[in-house]
C-alpha cells in the first residue's frame, strides 16, 4: 500500500493519520509540500521551492489561480522524481487550497483520490461581508472571490471522496458536492492538552502565573480581525477595570492569515492596541507572541477563563485544545463555534457585544467554582468527538480502507492491497 500526502504545509491536519500510518510496515508513505513543511519519521518528503514570479500582467481575477499553476508546476516537478524512484500511489490525500491538487489526477489516474475540504469561499453566511468595520469590495470583489475557488472545484470533480473537519465547514460547499464529504475531524491529542492544577506560565523577570491566579487568555495564530482580536481588544478597558488583580495572555503572531491585510506598514496587533492604549494597565496585559506548543498548553492549564472570537470561517485547533484542557471557553455565537458549544461545555456570546463578553470573562474569574461542571463537560466531549488517537485517526484509516475497497472493486492492479491498510490498536481511554 502506498499513500500520498500533498499539502503545502505538510504535516498540518494529516499528522495524526500519517503518524498512525507510519507505524504499519505495510504501508510506504510520501508527501509533497513546500519549504515550510516538516519532515515525519517513516514519511519520504518531498519539498519544493516557488520561484520568484511575477503576476502583475496577468488580470486581477486571475492571479491566485496564476500562482497556484506555478505551484502546480512544482508539484509535478515532485511527482515526477516520486514516479523515478518507482513510488505510484494507490490512495492520495491532498488539499487543495494552493493549487497542488491540479496535476494530482493527470499523474496518477488509477489512484484513490482523497480531498480535505477545509473551507469554499462565498459572500453568504461566511467570513466576507460579516463584519460591517471590513465590507466586501462590491461586485469585483465578489467576483475575486468566488475565483479563490477555481483549484478547489477542479480538485472536488477530480476526487472520490473528501473530507472535511466539521459539519458546517462542509456546508459551506456547494450541495452537489456535499455527498462525497464526510464530516471527520483530525482532532486533537488529548494526552497533552489536558488539565494540570500545578501548571505555571513564566512570564519572565522573574514572574510567573499559576491557577491561583486571575487569568485571561486569548489565542490566534495571528492577532486579526478575522478572529475577532479588534473586539477583544476594545472589551479590554472593562475587563481589566471589573478585575484589577487579573492578567490577560495575548497570544499569537503580528502577521494576517486570512482576510484583509492591514495598511502598509502597520500590523492589527499595533492598530488596536494603539486604539486602548491609554485605557489599559500594561502591567498586566502580556503579548507572548507565538508560542512553543507545550509552552501554549501551559497557557491554558492556568486560564481562569479563555477567548475564543471568530468570523463564521474554520474552526481553529487552539479552541478544542483549550476545551480539552478543562478550559471554560467564552466563544462566539457564530455557526463553526455553535457547532462545538452547546452551553454546558462552554459559553457563547454574540460576537460584537462586548459588555456580554466583559459580563461573562468577569463571571467566570470571579466565580470559578461555579463552572466545575463545565471544565469536565469540556474536556470529556472534546475526548468523546476530538480526540486524534481514538476518535479522528480510527475514522480517517476507516475511510481510507473503504476508499481501497471501491478502487479494488473497480478492478485495480492492486486487488489485495486494501487488506493491507489495518486500524492501528487504539489504547481504551
Amino acid at each position: 500500500m502506498k499513500i500520498l500526502f500533498v499539502h503545502n504545509n505538510f504535516p498540518a491536519q494529516f499528522g495524526p493519520v500519517a503518524r498512525a500510518l507510519a507505524r504499519d510496515p505495510e504501508v510506504e508513505l510520501a508527501a509533497i509540500g513546500s519549504m515550510t513543511s516538516r519532515a515525519i519519521q517513516g514519511v519520504d518528503l518531498v519539498k519544493y521551492r516557488m520561484p520568484p514570479g511575477d503576476v502583475s500582467q496577468t488580470h486581477p481575477f486571475a492571479r491566485r489561480f496564476d500562482v497556484e499553476c506555478r505551484r502546480a508546476e512544482q508539484v509535478l516537478y515532485g511527482l515526477s522524481s516520486l514516479i523515478a524512484s518507482g513510488f505510484v500511489p494507490d490512495i492520495i490525500v491532498a488539499h487543495p487550497g494552493w493549487g497542488e491538487t491540479l496535476p494530482l489526477r493527470s499523474a496518477f489516474p488509477r489512484a484513490q483520490f482523497l480531498l480535505y475540504c477545509e473551507f469554499f469561499y462565498g459572500t453568504d453566511g461566511r467570513d466576507v461581508g460579516f463584519d460591517p468595520e471590513f465590507p466586501s469590495t462590491g461586485l469585483d470583489g465578489d467576483v475575486a472571490l468566488k475565483l479563490k475557488n477555481a483549484a478547489t472545484l477542479l480538485a472536488l470533480s477530480d476526487c472520490d471522496r473528501a473530507l472535511s473537519p466539521t459539519r458546517w465547514q462542509r456546508a459551506t460547499f456547494p450541495k452537489h458536492f456535499q455527498s462525497k464529504i464526510d464530516v471527520i475531524h483530525e482532532g486533537v491529542d488529548t494526552d497533552v492538552a489536558r488539565p494540570n492544577s500545578e501548571a505555571s506560565f513564566d512570564l519572565g523577570s522573574g514572574k510567573r502565573l499559576t491557577r491561583a491566579d486571575q487569568v485571561v487568555t486569548f489565542v490566534a495564530r495571528n492577532l486579526e480581525p478575522m478572529r475577532g482580536y479588534h473586539v477583544f481588544m476594545r472589551t479590554l478597558p472593562e475587563i481589566l477595570a471589573r478585575l484589577p488583580a487579573a492578567h490577560v495572555l495575548v497570544i499569537g503572531g503580528d502577521g494576517t492569515s486570512y482576510g484583509a491585510r492591514p495598511p502598509e506598514g502597520e500590523t492589527w496587533k499595533s492598530i488596536f492596541l494603539s486604539e486602548v492604549a491609554d485605557k489599559i494597565d500594561h502591567a498586566r496585559v502580556h503579548f507572548t507572541g507565538r508560542l512553543p506548543h507545550r509552552q501554549f498548553i501551559r497557557a491554558l492549564q492556568i486560564s481562569s477563563a479563555h477567548v475564543y472570537l471568530t468570523y463564521p470561517f474554520v474552526l481553529s485547533w487552539s479552541v478544542l485544545e483549550a476545551m480539552s484542557c478543562g478550559c471554560i471557553v467564552i466563544g462566539s455565537d457564530t455557526p463553526p463555534v455553535r457547532e462545538l458549544i452547546d452551553g454546558n461545555n462552554g459559553i457563547l456570546v454574540p460576537f460584537f457585544d462586548r459588555r456580554e463578553i466583559a459580563d461573562r470573562i468577569v463571571e467566570a474569574v470571579t466565580d470559578g467554582r461555579k463552572f466545575h461542571a463545565m471544565r469536565r463537560h469540556a474536556r470529556q466531549y472534546v475526548l468523546d468527538r476530538y480526540d486524534s488517537e481514538r476518535v479522528g485517526v480510527p475514522r480517517t484509516l476507516e475511510l481510507l480502507r473503504a476508499c481501497m475497497g471501491w478502487r479494488d472493486a473497480g478492478g485495480s492492479a492492486a486487488a489485495t492491497a486494501g487488506a493491507a491498510l489495518k486500524l492501528p490498536s487504539v489504547a481504551a481511554r
